[in-house]
């Protein structure tokens, strides 16, 4: 992937995770954790060369322009997003993959002075929230989610969300989870609002509640279904009419106008370069 690809794939992935961004100019001028990224990759390239010295330099410069501390040494997969960026630590032996976030004060740190691996690696897809810190050479598996100001020490398996000190797993994924979180998703979309707040990992009491009523809902509807069915089949006449299509239009211009407006804002980008 060329230089200017790679950077457009990082504003885009920036307009689909920020919803505050307003434009590419807004975007170069005014996301430091972007900016560190960048320096980031030219830091890397120096390291890899054995120019360890400079890389450093250039790193520590990056410290200082953008709150970002990345070691030149850490390695790091595409479309990486740092919400805010203050605070946030990146060690030497570091891996992350693609599509990862991090928010403000996020310390993937060692817990040894011994050489080699001490830093923890990261699958792709996973996000680690703001003030949380993963410490030693552990694995955050593919699509992990890990809450504010948790304390991870051990590996986080595949599609899981810690929360605590020492972080703990809020929920073990299974296949009828999965099988909940995607009826979940397909019932939000059809009511017109967003399913992240229905996940079947989420700690919080309100949206459990909620996905517990689509659940319900769900059922109902199943049921109401079969009954039907059955009444139809011995001659009775119920459920002849459609029931009315839910209203949910105005959503779908909300979204096509937010797509639009991002893809216009890429579209302007290679006259800024």
């Amino acid at each position: 992937m060329g230089v200017i690809s790679r950077i457009k794939d990082d504003i885009e992935s920036i307009y689909h995770r920020d919803p505050a961004a307003n434009g590419t100019l807004e975007i170069l001028l005014n996301y430091p954790g972007m900016q560190a990224i960048w320096i980031h990759r030219v830091s890397h390239k120096l390291w890899k060369r054995k120019w360890c010295l400079t890389a450093r330099v250039i790193s520590t410069f990056s410290r200082w322009l953008t709150g970002v501390e990345i070691h030149p040494g850490a390695t790091i997969g595409d479309r990486f997003f740092i919400d805010h960026g203050m605070g946030v630590v990146i060690g030497e032996t570091a891996e992350i993959g693609n599509d990862c976030t991090l928010y403000h004060g996020v310390t993937l740190g060692g817990t040894t002075w011994q050489a080699g691996k001490r830093h923890p690696t990261l699958g792709n897809n996973v996000v680690v929230g703001a003030g949380a810190q993963i410490l030693g050479p552990i694995t955050m598996h593919d699509g992990a989610r890990v809450g504010s100001n948790s304390v991870v020490v051990k590996e986080v398996p595949k599609d899981t969300t810690v929360v605590g000190i020492p972080a703990r797993v809020v929920a073990k994924p299974s296949e009828q989870s999965k099988e909940h979180a995607q009826r979940r998703t397909e019932m939000a979309k059809k009511y017109g609002f967003d399913a992240y707040a229905v996940s079947p990992d989420n700690p919080d009491p309100v949206a459990n509640a909620i996905g517990q009523m689509l659940d319900h809902m769900h059922l109902m509807d199943s049921k109401v279904q079969e009954v039907c069915q059955a009444v139809q089949s011995m001659g009775g006449s119920v459920c002849t009419e459609r029931l009315p299509e839910l209203e949910v239009d105005e959503f779908s211009d909300v979204e096509q106008a937010a797509a639009e407006k991002r893809q216009h804002a890429i579209d302007e980008f290679d006259p800024i370069i």
